[in-house]
């Protein structure tokens, strides 16, 4: 099992979500979180010419566990639905988990995804 974390743009998140439930990916956390990375921010211009530095910036994470025999399909619809082709698209980390259980019944492993 891994735990896949995908930081997105935050109006990303509809599409991404609805792409892995239709692949059967229902399961995940989502939590609005604000960040930088290489794009460092974004300048504002304001009415008056003022510029204003924004270097964090809101984005959106996704975490979800799945199958090792997964993880390269979610991989796939993430980077699809969340890609705009510009810098700050976001990244994708995949985590080993080594167990898993479900506090309702205290079963283990796989099963419990």
């Amino acid at each position: 099992m891994n735990k896949i974390e995908a930081i997105i743009r935050p109006e990303k998140l509809d599409v991404v979500k609805q792409a892995l439930a239709a692949e059967g990916f229902v399961g995940l956390n989502v939590t609005n979180i604000v960040g930088r990375g290489r794009q460092k921010g974004v300048t504002h211009v304001g009415r008056a010419g003022e510029r204003h530095e924004i270097d964090m910036l809101p984005k959106i994470k996704l975490e979800l566990v799945v199958r090792d025999a997964d993880i390269e399909q979610v991989i796939r619809i993430i980077t699809s639905k969340a890609s705009t082709g510009s810098i700050g698209d976001g990244k994708i980390f995949v985590i080993p988990v080594a167990d898993a259980i479900r506090v309702r019944t205290g079963e283990r492993g796989e099963n419990v995804l």
